[in-house]
């Protein structure tokens, strides 16, 4: 196989991935057919399956492609810090930043969750939590003292924090009181390091 013919296949599936991102996100998934897909990406029916066997197939590409992970792992890698708190609060900001790229990630996330209850979330997890261990050491290695909490535990809660604030922020949108919002990455971070119950 030629080097030309290797490029116009990927340049092909990548079309495909993008015209099915688009429409999964403004028709959802199951209002999304293969033929709408091939139309959106320019493409004859049967061309598509020359590079997907299913819509599903399609989905999984557009979700794991598309997973703000690329982004987010990244930038709390980046954060800095000398103590564990102003390390977390650093990677929480980077975290928001890194999403606040990507307005299209809930209607994914829900996608994934609602059709396929989160099948496609292994491969994402497998290649997220050696990076998110190496995380936790980092902020291990931090002045502060980190309760005796498993690394994955650790990890999963950072997540859930990120995807609490990331779906509330989704829920409340423009139209609630300031209360709702003001320094809200700010308080939930104060409340994952340190509760809600004074000392």
């Amino acid at each position: 196989m030629s080097a030309a013919t290797t490029t116009k296949g990927e340049l092909t599936r990548a079309a495909i991935v993008s015209a099915a991102h688009d429409l999964f996100i403004t028709r959802g998934y199951n209002a999304t057919s293969m033929r709408i897909i091939a139309q959106k990406a320019n493409i004859a029916l049967g061309g598509i399956y020359n590079h997907f066997a299913s819509k599903e197939e399609i989905f999984k590409a557009v979700f794991i492609e598309n997973h703000p992970y690329l982004e987010m792992i990244p930038a709390i890698e980046s954060a800095q810090g000398d103590t564990i708190e102003a390390f977390v609060r650093n990677a929480a900001q980077q975290m928001m930043v890194a999403i606040g790229r990507r307005p299209d990630f809930l209607n994914l996330m829900f996608i994934e969750i609602v059709e396929f209850k989160s099948i496609h979330m292994h491969e994402i997890i497998s290649e997220t939590l050696p990076r998110g261990i190496s995380i936790i050491e980092k902020i291990a290695s931090k002045q502060g003292n980190l309760r005796p909490i498993p690394a994955p535990m650790l990890i999963r809660t950072f997540i859930g924090l990120f995807f609490s604030y990331y779906l509330a922020e989704s829920i409340f949108g423009n139209f609630t009181p300031l209360e709702f919002k003001k320094n809200a990455i700010d308080y939930y971070v104060e409340i994952y390091l340190h509760g809600i119950i004074k000392n």
